[in-house]
Protein backbone atom coordinates (compact mmCIF):
# COMPACT_ATOMS: atom_id res chain seq x y z
CA UNK A 1 0.00 0.00 0.00
CA UNK A 2 1.09 3.27 -0.96
CA UNK A 3 1.94 5.68 1.90
CA UNK A 4 2.72 9.61 2.19
CA UNK A 5 6.27 10.82 2.86
CA UNK A 6 7.66 13.76 5.28
CA UNK A 7 9.62 16.39 3.92
CA UNK A 8 11.52 19.46 6.02
CA UNK A 9 10.20 23.16 5.46
CA UNK A 10 13.81 23.70 3.35
CA UNK A 11 12.95 20.85 1.12
CA UNK A 12 9.33 22.08 0.78
CA UNK A 13 10.34 25.71 0.09
CA UNK A 14 12.80 23.88 -2.93
CA UNK A 15 10.25 22.43 -4.15
CA UNK A 16 7.59 25.33 -3.80
CA UNK A 17 10.03 27.69 -5.65
CA UNK A 18 10.91 25.53 -8.86
CA UNK A 19 7.04 25.56 -9.28
CA UNK A 20 6.75 21.71 -8.63
CA UNK A 21 4.01 21.46 -6.28
CA UNK A 22 0.50 22.06 -5.22
CA UNK A 23 0.12 23.30 -1.29
CA UNK A 24 -3.08 21.69 0.85
CA UNK A 25 -3.17 23.48 3.77
CA UNK A 26 -5.88 21.82 6.27
CA UNK A 27 -5.40 24.69 8.96
CA UNK A 28 -8.87 25.81 10.53
CA UNK A 29 -10.31 28.91 7.98
CA UNK A 30 -9.08 31.68 10.42
CA UNK A 31 -6.05 30.53 10.66
CA UNK A 32 -5.49 29.93 6.72
CA UNK A 33 -7.09 33.29 6.18
CA UNK A 34 -4.83 35.21 8.40
CA UNK A 35 -2.03 33.59 6.73
CA UNK A 36 -0.87 30.65 4.68
CA UNK A 37 2.01 29.51 1.79
CA UNK A 38 1.44 31.63 -1.21
CA UNK A 39 -0.62 29.48 -4.06
CA UNK A 40 -2.03 27.23 -0.75
CA UNK A 41 -5.57 25.86 -1.22
CA UNK A 42 -7.41 25.52 1.83
CA UNK A 43 -8.41 21.62 2.32
CA UNK A 44 -11.21 20.81 4.14
CA UNK A 45 -13.64 18.31 3.82
CA UNK A 46 -15.81 20.57 1.59
CA UNK A 47 -13.21 21.58 -0.83
CA UNK A 48 -11.92 17.86 -1.29
CA UNK A 49 -13.79 17.36 -4.60
CA UNK A 50 -12.83 20.67 -5.95
CA UNK A 51 -9.41 20.16 -4.84
CA UNK A 52 -9.37 16.16 -6.49
CA UNK A 53 -10.81 17.86 -9.63
CA UNK A 54 -8.37 20.26 -10.02
CA UNK A 55 -5.33 18.71 -9.73
CA UNK A 56 -3.53 15.74 -11.38
CA UNK A 57 -3.00 12.88 -9.12
CA UNK A 58 0.30 12.73 -10.16
CA UNK A 59 0.88 16.15 -9.03
CA UNK A 60 3.27 16.22 -5.72
CA UNK A 61 1.44 17.85 -3.29
CA UNK A 62 2.49 19.18 0.12
CA UNK A 63 0.02 18.93 3.21
CA UNK A 64 0.29 21.83 5.67
CA UNK A 65 -1.19 21.89 9.24
CA UNK A 66 -0.17 24.34 12.02
CA UNK A 67 3.04 22.14 13.17
CA UNK A 68 2.69 18.83 11.21
CA UNK A 69 1.11 15.80 13.16
CA UNK A 70 -2.39 16.31 11.48
CA UNK A 71 -0.88 16.88 8.03
CA UNK A 72 -0.01 13.46 8.26
CA UNK A 73 -3.26 11.80 8.35
CA UNK A 74 -4.58 13.98 5.49
CA UNK A 75 -1.41 13.09 3.35
CA UNK A 76 -2.46 9.16 3.78
CA UNK A 77 -5.71 10.39 2.91
CA UNK A 78 -4.85 12.15 -0.01
CA UNK A 79 -2.66 9.01 -0.95
CA UNK A 80 -5.38 6.70 -0.41
CA UNK A 81 -7.90 8.66 -2.53
CA UNK A 82 -5.14 8.36 -5.59
CA UNK A 83 -2.69 11.08 -4.97
CA UNK A 84 0.55 9.62 -5.58
CA UNK A 85 3.38 12.00 -4.40
CA UNK A 86 2.05 13.46 -0.94
CA UNK A 87 4.07 15.20 1.67
CA UNK A 88 3.28 16.40 5.19
CA UNK A 89 5.62 19.28 5.80
CA UNK A 90 7.31 18.62 9.41
CA UNK A 91 7.27 21.27 11.60
CA UNK A 92 3.71 22.99 9.75
CA UNK A 93 2.86 26.20 9.08
CA UNK A 94 4.33 27.26 12.30
CA UNK A 95 7.71 26.64 11.33
CA UNK A 96 7.44 27.86 7.75
CA UNK A 97 6.07 31.18 9.07
CA UNK A 98 9.34 31.50 11.39
CA UNK A 99 11.76 30.94 8.33
CA UNK A 100 9.88 31.82 4.99
CA UNK A 101 7.67 34.27 3.58
CA UNK A 102 3.83 33.39 3.82
CA UNK A 103 0.85 35.56 2.47
CA UNK A 104 -1.05 37.78 5.22
CA UNK A 105 -4.28 39.56 5.52
CA UNK A 106 -1.83 41.82 7.90
CA UNK A 107 -0.21 43.31 4.47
Amino acid sequence: MSTFKRISITDANEMISNNQVVIADIRDEQSFSAAHVENAFHLTNGTLNTFAQNNDFEQTVLVFCYHGNSSQGAAQYLVEQGFEDVYSVDGGFEMWRQNFPFVSSDH
